[in-house]
């Protein structure tokens, strides 16, 4: 493979002693370590891979799919464990079972544009008749929503992503604007991995190595535990400290944060003029988390 070009470390990939290996796993020169399907045998092993490991960062991202094909409802024994949940990943459940709050952010992208989307806030329901949500906007100005138009409907709350489909029932003005939608008859529920990758496009601030250098990066995924980023040179080396700069949009704010982080890996990318890094983020503060835990759950949400 010629080096570990567009390869990402896996350290915080979830893999466990007795799992197989999801996707290839490779070595820093880009030779196999793994090949897929593989079991991990020892904890040995498995220390191995987390240290010395890369993978495809396109294997690793752990998309959730925004069409809500038929999934099998599963048994109510099932239903009732959150193992055997998180195992299926994606189960059906009835709105009645999910917890949401007044005001929680609900994601409205319309079913046959998918480029558009609204935010808007849950005001209350009444059960098998319909969900009001504040009146969508663009701009602050409110936008006309036909009857009968469709809906992906998502929220993200917690460790959790929901989704399901829904239509416009009717826009009330007085005596002030909300939207009356359909109650569906089951809720997708998706369990979101604390490893999982979103596919982004954000320009960052890096400041890193010794002597310290300042350089932009775009970074082209990020999760809970670290991101990869591309520079037209390469900056400190592995193992410097540093610290991350970017400004995200979180449940319909923007945000910006600054993050410590460790240089992990880095390698010149497919063209030759750029460099990758892998960046582990470190010490990450409690608010700092919240943020981007919302900005990842809410763009692996949307992923198409």
């Amino acid at each position: 493979m010629g080096g570990a070009t567009g390869l990402m470390p896996i350290k915080h990939a979830e893999i466990s002693v007795g799992q197989t290996a999801p996707w290839p796993i490779y070595d820093e020169q880009g030779h196999l370590l793994m090949a897929s399907g593989v079991r991990i045998e020892s904890q040995h092993q498995l220390e191995g891979l987390l240290q010395h490991g890369y993978c495809n960062p396109d294997a690793m991202w752990d998309t959730i799919p925004s069409k809500l094909t038929p999934i099998s409802k599963p048994a109510p024994s099932q239903a009732a464990s959150p193992s055997a949940q998180d195992a299926h990943k994606d189960v059906l459940m009835e709105l009645d079972s999910v917890r949401w709050n007044v005001g929680e952010t609900l994601y409205l992208q319309v079913h046959d544009h998918t480029a558009v989307r609204y935010t808007v806030k849950l005001i209350g329901f009444v059960k098998n008749m319909s969900i009001m949500v504040t009146a969508p906007t663009v701009d602050g100005k409110a936008v006309i929503i036909r009857d009968g138009q469709t809906f992906i409907v998502r929220a993200f709350p917690g460790k959790k992503a929901y989704a399901f489909t829904a239509s416009a029932i009717k826009s009330v003005y007085s005596p002030h604007s909300y939207l009356h939608i359909s109650y569906p008859k089951q809720v997708r529920c998706t369990t979101i991995r604390q490893g999982s990758r979103a596919n982004v496009k954000i320009i960052a601030s890096v400041t890193i190595g010794d002597p310290e250098q300042t350089a932009a990066a775009t970074l082209g995924d990020l999760s809970m535990g670290g991101a990869s980023g591309v520079m037209k040179k390469a900056v400190g080396k592995k193992g410097d400290v540093g610290v991350i700069k970017f400004k995200v949009s979180a449940a319909g704010n923007d945000e910006y944060l600054t993050l410590n982080v460790i240089l992990r890996s880095q390698a010149p990318t497919e063209n030759g003029l750029e460099y990758r890094h892998g960046f582990e983020f470190v010490d990450v503060s409690a608010q700092s988390k919240l943020i981007l835990s919302a900005f990842v759950h809410q763009t692996l949400a949307e992923m198409d």
